[in-house]
């Protein structure tokens, strides 16, 4: 009963300050109820319910509210005045390369290998419950079908009845991809747990350890990081050996094989992607169209991309990659140093080395700032793993330490402020293309820190904290919704 009255007024309470703002937006509109409710395609009496606290409009009228008095949807029914949005969750330390790197199928690490996680971890906990029930906000909902977030949360509670909702409205909440799972028994809810799953298949549960990353790097910072390795005059494999153990190699070699085997299977399927936008596989075709009078440089670009695009395509197609650092930015890297290892004839223990570098890199991100579309846009995603992959190329040419630290800062650098704005929701458009786009980038990072590390003015570090302050202060719409940008334009 108590539970229940709390709900009531929570409701109340959201419903009364939607309805200070729209009073508010439409005096300054200055249009009267008649007037907006025409605009709208309803009556005065349901503008007047909705400005006197009575109902909320459906998420249809919310999209044309946003639009008549041009404010962000989440800045219309945000429970909450903009800039106070949820705090974001305090991070911890950085975590073992085994959490970045993770081998799973597509196409998101956030909306399918983290949600999946979450579902088995709380399926085991709770044996003896009669049904379950599952919500969705943020991102997962509003993606989550073309992500495929539905699917993998009934997959798993398959032998249970589940209830699943998806929650477009709820903004207060300390991270996009938020979900709820409850557990009931005798018809009654006993258990409940909150998920944020945080980027590249990492969760969390709020208030418990289960699922949770275990700090082990003595440092978080890159400039922590350098002056460890000068103190010590050591490079960075040698560090990640230093904190992970001799075991991180052969961990890192079968990452090098899940890999190589994507983009093998990408080289060689044809046809269309699923998710109904008629996406044709490229990679095939890309590797295999060279010109006779074809130069280096052209052809460099082509068997790049089209490694990139064979991994990507794997992954939109739900086939098996590994979280570099997430499934949407996954063809990124294997790309760059496959082309690299046929290029140059790099053994498979330089290549580990190279892995090593890029997921220190990774992590740093993950730790500083995020790795999540849904909390930083695509330049969390695509970004993260540009500056991973020109890491681990400047380390598999030996490059210095200011080099590679150049490289990684370079492109994430021209990354900043790149939209996560999924076309229907599927790891499609823009997505694949911009791997592809991303792995040429990392090459030219590389390339421009060999000449100029010596006069750069921006640290990894100040870039990073940069990308995070620009993802928060970018509109949600932006941010793997697919409610802005080519997602909300493309017919």
């Amino acid at each position: 009963m108590i539970e229940s009255v709390k709900k009531r007024n929570k409701v109340k309470n959201m419903n009364e300050d939607f309805a200070c703002r729209l009073v508010k937006l439409r005096k300054e509109a200055k249009i009267n109820q008649k007037q907006l409710g025409q605009l709208i395609g309803v009556s005065d009496r349901a503008v007047s319910k909705w400005e006197c606290g009575l109902s909320r409009p459906s998420l249809d009228a919310c999209y044309a509210l946003s639009r008549i008095f041009k404010v962000p949807l989440d800045e219309l029914i945000a429970n909450k005045p903009k800039g106070l949005e949820a705090e974001p969750r305090k991070k911890g330390g950085m975590a073992s390369l085994k959490e970045l790197y993770r081998v799973g199928p597509g196409p998101s690490s956030s909306h399918t290998i983290a949600p999946s996680r979450a579902s088995k971890l709380f399926l085991e906990a709770h044996p003896d419950a009669d049904a379950f029930k599952v919500i969705l906000y943020g991102s997962l909902a509003k993606t989550g079908y073309g992500h495929g977030t539905e699917s993998v949360v009934k997959e798993v509670f398959a032998s249970k009845p589940l209830s699943l909702e998806l929650d477009y409205l709820t903004v207060d909440i300390a991270h996009p991809n938020t979900m709820d799972m409850i557990a009931i028994k005798n018809g009654e809810e006993y258990d409940k747990w909150r998920v944020f799953s945080i980027g590249g298949g990492t969760i969390e549960i709020e208030g418990r350890e289960e699922g949770a990353d275990t700090p082990i790097y003595p440092h978080s910072t890159f400039d922590g990081i350098s002056n460890y390795l000068k103190e010590k005059n050591m490079r960075l494999p040698d560090y990640v050996e230093e904190v992970e153990g001799a075991d991180i190699w052969s961990f890192l070699e079968s990452v090098w094989q899940t890999m190589k085997s994507s983009i093998d299977r990408g080289l060689s399927a044809e046809g269309a992607l699923p998710g109904g936008l008629d996406v044709q596989r490229k990679a095939k075709t890309l590797y295999k169209r060279g010109h006779i009078d074809e130069t280096a440089e052209t052809r460099e670009n082509r068997i790049v991309c089209a490694f990139a695009y064979a991994v990507s395509e794997e992954n939109a197609s739900g086939g098996v990659v590994v979280t570099a650092p997430t499934c949407g930015a996954s063809g990124l890297l294997p790309a760059v140093l496959r082309y690299q290892q046929i290029k140059r004839g790099f053994t498979d223990s330089e290549i580990c080395c190279a892995l090593a570098v890029a997921g220190l890199f990774g992590n740093l991100i993950k730790t500083n700032a995020s790795i999540s579309g849904a909390e930083c846009g695509c330049q969390a995603e695509i970004g993260s793993a540009c500056s991973m992959a020109a890491a681990a190329l400047a380390e598999l040419f030996n490059m210095e330490l200011e080099q590679i630290e150049y490289a990684a800062e370079v492109a994430m650098e021209h990354h900043l402020g790149l939209t996560c704005d999924p076309i229907r929701g599927l790891v499609q458009i823009p997505c694949i293309e911009r791997n592809a786009v991303g792995a040429m980038r990392a090459i030219q990072a590389v390339n421009l820190a060999n000449f100029l590390s010596d006069t750069r003015k921006i640290s990894f570090d100040l870039v990073v904290q940069t990308m995070y302050e620009t993802g928060r202060d970018m509109s949600k719409i932006y941010r793997e919704t697919a409610e802005g940008g080519l997602a909300k334009l493309y017919q």
